[in-house]
């Protein structure tokens, strides 16, 4: 079987972020299930411009290329003002199709809701583009505290554990709807 290829999306492009630190594991944790091809989009990087245009420009041709080459999807994202950033939005609207048909999960962090209200909007926007929000994810309250200065995570077990049965159900979600997408393509089938 071909290997998944799994992009895994930085949620903000704040400094100082955390986002580093929780995308960081996160991508340790994906390593370690050993079924992904990992690929990353930090908004902080993207150079994607102010305005989206008609007509993309190379970066925005850049990163629909790279959202078109995965399988699925993990975001990482805090919440800010009861959402998710502006800039998680901006990357997300730069694609339509690409997005069809792939599964997502999330990894979100924040103060006392761990970032759930910022997913729960995700999941409508994901829907609209006809990707499949994953049921279980990981949430980080208080995220601050679940960290060390290194990064590494405080009272791990659990959550390791609990991530490693996330991304099995992505790595599920991932091979069914690649094959699916494979005998009938997406676009046929919403026809």
């Amino acid at each position: 079987m071909p290997p998944i290829h799994l992009t895994l999306i930085y949620g903000s492009n704040r400094e100082p972020r955390l986002c580093d630190t929780v995308a960081g594991w996160a991508a340790g944790q994906v390593r370690a299930h050993g079924g992904f091809v990992l690929d990353t989009l930090d908004p902080a990087v993207l150079q994607l411009p102010a305005a989206l245009a008609r007509t993309p420009d190379v970066a925005t041709v850049r990163l629909r290329r790279r959202i078109r080459a995965a399988d699925a999807y993990l975001v990482v994202t805090p919440e800010y003002n009861h959402g998710y950033p502006a800039p998680l939005k901006q990357l997300i609207d730069a694609a339509y199709d690409d997005w069809h048909a792939k599964p997502v999960a999330f990894v979100s962090y924040g103060g006392v809701s761990g970032g759930l209200r910022a997913v729960e909007q995700l999941r409508q926007v994901f829907g609209a583009l006809h990707a499949v929000a994953i049921h279980d994810g990981i949430a980080f309250a208080e995220v601050w505290r679940r960290f060390d200065a290194d990064g590494r995570l405080r009272e791990a077990a659990h959550t390791e554990r609990a991530t490693q049965a996330m991304l099995a159900q992505l790595h599920w979600w991932a091979v069914a709807l690649r094959n699916a997408r494979e005998a009938t393509p997406y676009r046929e089938a919403a026809a």
